[in-house]
């Protein structure tokens, strides 16, 4: 089921409509630094504004306000001036699927910043298991990596996300599964409800692992996943927030000092000649400094494993050879290897491995003491699934972007 929510063409004469007027800012998905800086722009003196920014963490990340009214411990002047300077809003949503599994996917817009021509996109998806959700969010508009199997990888790098808008990601799935302690917001009609978790809460985990690479967008995606873990609002904790990396092997210790989130590596191959082709960074991290750095990762135990993950391609990286190597690799690493069937994409160049080959190949790794579960495909039909992410946000050229700014 595919819900268009925004497809109003733009006007064929440009010049002929007036300049709409420029949206408020939104205070949804700022880190309290944010929230003070956004206090103090209206004139909230220094000394009320740490009780202020409570105030706001509160309603916002626990409660899931999308009206200022709905704050009730805040005086009516107040409200109404934070409501003529910002607003609540999430990022917009242009299409929303749903799988027939549950999975459901939604293509977002994001504010045009800088000389942007036109407002870049991204996805979400959120995977709903019988007593869990995972939320799979985005950390870039498109991704710098070109790996050969990934279709987001074909979308080149437009820009970073910035803090609200990673945040922001979670605060409007949570909208739309009504994940929230009052539900879904007004006016938010909670679609096809039989296929979400009977667990108190839909959303359990988040992994960084949508568009992008999020250790190329350290600091922001590292204050966003502070916001989510603040156990005084969206409270998510850290054991159930995983990112994952292609080896940005400089910034792996770093992650784990200053987030101390779960860690996924995006493997996908024994061998440096092989990984240099499925996942180009390997040229300049190879994998033993991958893996150098995954055994140095702060907090590393057998309670604490590193997540490998191997994508399965037919006749590619599936051999048992390639099993055995893979168990000798990553021996003394505290680790679980997930093995992930092969998701095409239109124009690919990969087959998915066999499912005997697969289970073969798990088999080896089973053995060898490594808990090695094969990711079920899910939101397939909707292009959901792992390495399907793709956006329609075009990296505009130089020309372009000069072009606009100068309004030729």
């Amino acid at each position: 089921m595919v819900l268009v929510l925004d497809s109003t063409p733009a006007p064929e004469n440009a010049a002929q409509t007036a300049a709409p007027a420029a949206p408020r800012p939104t205070l949804a998905g700022l880190d309290r630094a944010g929230l003070s800086a956004a206090l103090a722009a209206i004139g909230v003196p220094e000394r009320q504004r740490r009780m202020r920014v409570g105030q706001l963490w509160t309603w916002l990340y626990a409660h899931g306000v999308t009206s200022f009214d709905a704050m009730t411990d805040i005086s009516k002047d107040l409200r109404g001036q934070l409501a003529a300077a910002y607003s609540l809003d999430r990022p917009e949503i242009v299409t929303e699927q749903i799988s027939t599994d549950g999975t459901r996917k939604w293509l977002l817009r994001l504010p045009r910043r800088g000389h942007e021509a036109r407002a870049p996109e991204i996805e979400t998806v959120y995977i709903p298991e019988s007593d869990r959700g995972t939320l799979c969010i985005s950390s870039q508009v498109g991704c710098t990596l070109n790996c050969s199997f990934c279709h987001t990888g074909t979308q080149r790098l437009v820009r970073n996300l910035e803090v609200s808008e990673i945040v922001g990601q979670i605060l409007l799935a949570r909208d739309r599964i009504g994940d929230w302690p009052a539900g879904a917001p007004d006016g938010v009609e909670i679609k096809d409800t039989h296929l979400l978790p009977s667990s108190e809460r839909k959303i359990t985990n988040i992994v960084l692992m949508g568009m992008g690479e999020p250790l190329y967008n350290f600091e922001n995606v590292r204050d966003a996943m502070l916001v989510a873990s603040d156990s005084g609002g969206l409270a998510f904790s850290k054991r159930r927030i995983t990112l994952s990396t292609s080896g940005v092997v400089p910034n792996i210790a770093r992650w784990g000092e200053e987030a101390d989130t779960m860690l996924a590596i995006s493997l996908h191959a024994t061998r440096d000649d092989l990984r240099d082709v499925l996942v180009p960074i390997n040229k300049k991290y190879p994998i033993a400094e991958l893996l150098d750095a995954c055994r140095a990762y702060p907090g590393l135990s057998n309670a604490r494993r590193i997540t490998f993950e191997y994508v399965m391609l037919k006749g590619i990286n599936d051999s048992l050879a390639e099993a055995r190597a893979l168990v000798r690799l990553l021996a003394g690493i505290p680790a679980k290897i997930n093995l992930i069937p092969f998701n095409p994409w239109p124009g690919s160049p990969y087959e998915c491995s066999d499912w005997e080959q697969i289970e073969r190949f798990a088999e080896v790794v089973n053995r060898a003491g490594y808990a090695s579960p094969v990711r079920t495909p899910r939101g397939r039909d909707i292009l959901a699934a792992c390495g399907q992410l793709k956006s329609e946000s075009v990296k505009l050229r130089a020309s372009q972007r000069t072009a606009a700014a100068e309004g030729l």
